[in-house]
């Protein structure tokens, strides 16, 4: 992998995480496009979605300061109670990735085919967002926590994009528009930290046995942190307005695309 082609797969993860188009999906397009080596997947990957937890520190560093100096009070407040709503979150994806870990990994090896059919789930689900009425809640509970989990943890899957995928769910249940995106990134944080931390103590993570030179790791570590911090701010003023339309019209076209491409 080139520093230029690091910079661009950087670039393209650090944007797609957090808007509702799927990363893991236009990660694959990517390399499929640049014909990067599938072998460079574990540790680059590692390095530009830590590049995107952080840039999600970054932007909501007070929220989670506050909800932390909240938690250590050790009293059941709003806070302690939306922390454990995270941890409610977690839940299925922590299921997934003890029991269906190598079944899930399968999927990644299927190409641009599965990408394109998941990119079109996707599309369905921002659509929805648009057409359905829904009634709007006041904050978050503990069961539409546990189902926003549900869709994240299906959203592992190439193409079906997590952010997209939590964001229309927690819609559609009538979760208040307003603090939907800014869950939806919180979620994520332990989970990817925790992948990221596995692929290390479990020697996943080789940079010299991928080919990546340092250069093209620092490239695609800092292009995916500045674009992620971009990106995060962006969505969640979006998710605000609700309008998600635009995404839905695009993840369908880029969906098409690729089946079409995979079946030629």
């Amino acid at each position: 992998m080139e520093w230029f082609e690091a910079i661009i797969l950087g670039i393209v993860q650090g944007l797609t995480e957090f808007l509702p188009v799927s990363s893991s999906g236009h990660l694959v397009l990517g390399k499929e496009i640049l014909g990067v080596e599938a072998t460079d997947n574990v540790v680059f990957e590692v390095v530009v979605h830590t590049a995107t937890v952080l840039s999600t520190i970054t932007i909501l560093w007070k929220e989670i300061w506050n909800l932390f100096a909240k938690l250590f009070k050790f009293e059941w407040n709003p806070e302690t109670q939306y922390i454990c709503k995270i941890l409610v979150s977690m839940i299925p994806v922590l299921i997934v990735g003890v029991f269906f870990k190598d079944v899930v990994e399968s999927f990644f090896g299927n190409g641009i085919l599965l990408v394109g059919c998941m990119l079109l789930v996707t599309a369905i689900l921002l659509a929805l967002t648009k057409f359905v009425k829904f009634k709007e809640r006041k904050s978050i509970g503990f069961g539409s926590a546990f189902v926003i989990g549900l869709a994240q943890s299906v959203a592992v899957l190439p193409g079906l994009s997590r952010s997209g995928s939590t964001i229309a769910t927690g819609l559609l249940m009538g979760v208040k528009k307003e603090e939907v995106a800014q869950f939806s990134f919180l979620m994520v944080i332990i989970p990817i930290l925790g992948e990221c931390f596995l692929d290390l103590i479990g020697g996943n993570f080789s940079v010299a046995a991928s080919g990546i030179s340092a250069t093209a790791l620092i490239c695609g570590f800092v292009a995916a942190y500045l674009s992620g911090l971009l990106a995060c701010k962006w969505m969640i003023g979006l998710v605000k307005r609700a309008n998600l339309a635009w995404f839905a019209i695009y993840c369908a076209v880029v969906g098409i695309v690729a089946i079409v491409f995979a079946c030629l």
